[in-house]
């Protein structure tokens, strides 16, 4: 079986492309109508030193390759069963595979080019001699994880991309230890984050080209795996950002029985397939991504694997019994869940107080940094203002096909939710329902659990299904089936939180969930997880011998490399103790006194937002409210006027259409003075979320003592600092050592109940 691929930058060279261009000199011609000079003079004289250039370099190779692919096809009349590209290389592949012409490959080309050379502040360093693994290692520990791995060319050939001065430092760092590093004569850190204004600009300009998918498969960088139908443009455009995962795409081709690569208009990427097919294959890692959800997760390979319940390792395709929840504006963010992903764990996009076009962006990021069938799920928040945006969100995920959500702060099912779990039902070919929407519901209260676990309420079934919605097998099947099969108990926890006990909530939920299981005789089990307060290796033992079938944080998480929190807000949790945390009113339901557990070290927040619902319970509206008090409010709270604040507060909700509530303000002024107190709420999360120096005394970052009982526990280890602090290390560091304390203890209780017994 053959394989076509072809090279990206790097394998330019004056001189290149002579007998293709007197082969095709209409062609020729055309391009160089396109660019606005002649491709002949550039490629092969280069009189002005331009070809080394990026927007210059990429528009010549894109034309070598298509052409030399056009020869190729005449000479041979061969087809090849895969297509790849490293990098522009892919551009090639995709042209050569029917997905765009020439034309239009050429005008992408010269765009992405132009807008990378435009890249400042960034660069790149290819490192020789140490693997993929081995080089995040020495990053971590080296205190340049904020660097990335951006092309993994070979087993022993990486490059990283990042600030300019990280990655000098870096080239610094490991010739000090003997590794060769070599810094790149390039203008930006491509295939990084630093390159999001060049990816979405390109974004924008491909919205004005119908793509269509390639006819022959073609493995993107992105995933290592084929294009997806539908995603052609999706996948170039974060190609743009995610690293060049090369290795693992001919690993691909090799396992899908590629013996044989051509590469056309280069001489670059058959030495690093050598080294790729002759190095020792490492073997399957908690990575390595399985043909279908659940493969490797059937197959234990460590006591921590073992852990919790076999079904939710199953149902989700994970390794581990172990998810991490959605955190708030994107705090669980698309490189937190690719991460989880790639480690085969299951994480959960955070999309709470972000716009629509945001949490798309965010969902295409995660469903292109991962390959077919690796675990991902999406947060959805419930929406007690706006059901109207409860159900745009939904919508939007059921249009991207996500396949798992994490529904919070639900106090009933509402349509959203359950016309998204009906949709995902269908009648397989034994006759048995399967479910291809799951619910991971998040509760902390008895009568919210008991609904999740009870099918669709009838009332919204018929309702959806009037509204044809859904079809009449959909709404037969919901039910028979639980809202959700995966229940998260939350204990007291940072954020939203009821301030339960866990010893006390999850025996209780453990009877709901057998009373539900014999009243409805569900073929599959509902699985109970825990949540709050899980910090520690011993906390996660306390929660499996409890009964969980899994366990899910949070408050841990949002101090790791990862998560979208500010730096600065980083620097202040990585120090928090178990005492360091507080109470505040939630901002999204102010009126009705709902708390959050916020961190109280080194900030006003809690003690302020207290203040202001002390102030909303006594006074019937802003004019009431004392004027020394007024003074004091917007002076050290809001820093502007009440006046300002209303007219923020009222152009918002005029932007969302919400004139109801404008209406209900203008005539009741209390609830005029909840919306400008809960403006402060939104602006302290704004604040911490951006790492606004001027205003860190207002910092409202939700968090809970677990994250202080962490920070106890890795106390004078490397892990003491955020930076190297990665999700997917620590939940395996926690969940090894949850194993490893259950099986001390069943030794201990073995041994005295012997000697007892004796």
């Amino acid at each position: 079986m053959k394989a076509l691929v072809f090279p990206g930058q790097g394998a330019q060279r004056r001189g290149m492309g002579g007998a293709l261009f007197d082969a095709y000199p209409d062609v020729v011609d055309e391009a160089s109508e396109i660019l606005g000079y002649s491709l002949r003079t550039l490629c092969l004289d280069d009189p002005h030193r331009h070809l080394g250039r990026t927007e210059y370099t990429q528009p010549a190779l894109f034309v070598v390759g298509a052409l030399a692919h056009r020869e190729w096809r005449e000479r041979t009349g061969d087809a090849p069963a895969f297509l790849a590209g490293h990098s522009l290389g892919e551009y090639c592949a995709l042209h050569a595979a029917g997905a765009f012409d020439l034309a239009t490959g050429l005008r992408l080309v010269q765009r992405r080019g132009a807008l990378m050379a435009q890249a400042r502040g960034g660069g790149m360093a290819a490192v020789v001699g140490v693997d993929a693994t081995r080089l995040r290692a020495l990053l971590d520990d080296g205190g340049f994880a904020d660097l990335t791995v951006a092309n993994d060319n070979a087993p022993q050939q990486q490059v990283v991309s990042g600030d300019t001065a990280t990655v000098d430092a870096l080239v610094a760092h490991l010739d000090a230890l003997g590794v060769r590093c070599v810094r790149l004569n390039v203008s930006g850190a491509f295939h990084s984050p630093l390159m999001r204004q060049a990816q979405r600009d390109f974004a924008r300009f491909v919205d004005g080209f119908a793509l269509g998918d390639p006819a022959t498969p073609v493995v993107a960088n992105a995933t290592a795996r084929p294009y997806v139908p539908g995603r052609t443009a999706r996948t170039l455009v974060d190609q743009i950002v995610q690293p060049v995962r090369w290795t693992e795409s001919v690993h691909h081709l090799l396992d899908r029985g590629v013996t044989e690569f051509v590469e056309l208009g280069g001489r670059v990427l058959g030495k690093l397939i050598d080294q790729i097919r002759s190095a020792p294959r490492p073997p399957a890692r908690p990575d390595a991504p399985a043909e279908s959800p659940g493969t490797t997760a059937d197959l234990p390979d460590t006591p921590a694997a073992a852990l919790g319940s076999a079904v939710f390792r199953r149902r989700m395709g994970v390794r581990h019994a172990y998810a991490v929840g959605g955190m708030y504006r994107g705090i669980a963010s698309t490189e937190m869940v690719i991460r989880l992903g790639r480690n085969r764990m299951l994480g959960f996009l955070g999309t709470g107080g972000l716009p629509l076009p945001d949490v798309e962006q965010g969902v295409k990021e995660v469903q292109h940094g991962l390959a077919d069938g690796d675990p991902y799920g999406v947060n959805v928040l419930a929406d007690h203002d706006d059901p109207a945006a409860e159900r745009a969100l939904v919508d939007l995920l059921m249009r991207h096909d996500v396949p798992v959500i994490e529904a919070s702060a639900f106090m009933q099912m509402t349509p959203a939710l359950v016309l998204y779990r009906a949709r995902g039902l269908r009648r397989g070919a034994d006759g048995r329902t399967v479910c291809d929407h799951r619910i991971v519901a998040k509760v902390s209260r008895p009568e919210v659990a008991e609904q999740f676990m009870a099918p669709a309420p009838g009332p919204v079934l018929d309702r959806l299904r009037r509204e044809n919605a859904l079809t009449d097998e959909q709404v037969e099947l919901a039910r028979t089936v639980p809202m959700s099969h995966d229940v998260t108990v939350e204990a007291d926890s940072g954020g939203h939180t009821d301030g339960g006990v866990a010893t006390v909530l999850l025996p209780a939920m453990l009877r709901l969930r057998q009373r539900a299981q014999d009243r409805h005789g569900y073929d599959e089990p509902i699985c109970l997880g825990l949540a709050g307060g899980l910090g520690t290796p011993e906390a996660l033992a306390a929660a499996f011998m409890l009964g969980a079938d899994y366990v899910l944080t949070g408050s841990i998480n949002q101090c790791t490399v990862e998560s979208g929190m500010s730096s600065a807000v980083k620097d202040l949790l990585q120090d928090i103790g178990i005492a360091d945390t507080g109470y505040a009113p939630a901002g999204d339901m102010f009126e009705f006194g709902a708390k959050v557990q916020v961190l109280r070290k080194g900030v006003f927040f809690p003690a302020r937002a207290n203040k202001l619902f002390s102030l909303y319970s006594h006074y019937d509206g802003l004019d009431e409210i004392p004027e020394k008090t007024r003074a004091l409010l917007e002076k050290t709270y809001f820093k502007k006027s009440i006046e300002e604040v209303w007219d923020e507060v009222r152009g918002y909700l005029r932007a969302q259409g919400r004139t109801t509530d404008l209406d209900r303000a203008d005539a009741d002024a209390k609830q005029k003075m909840a919306l400008v107190f809960r403006w402060y709420f939104f602006h302290t999360t704004r604040l911490a979320m951006t790492g606004d120096a001027s205003g860190k005394v207002n910092y409202q970052v939700q968090t809970g003592p677990a994250l202080g009982a962490f920070n106890q526990w890795v106390d004078g280890t490397e892990l003491a600092s955020w930076r190297h602090r990665h999700v997917d290390r620590i939940g395996l560091m926690l969940l090894d050592g949850a194993a490893a304390h259950i099986a001390a203890a069943c030794r201990h209780w073995r041994a005295t109940l012997g000697a007892s017994d004796a």
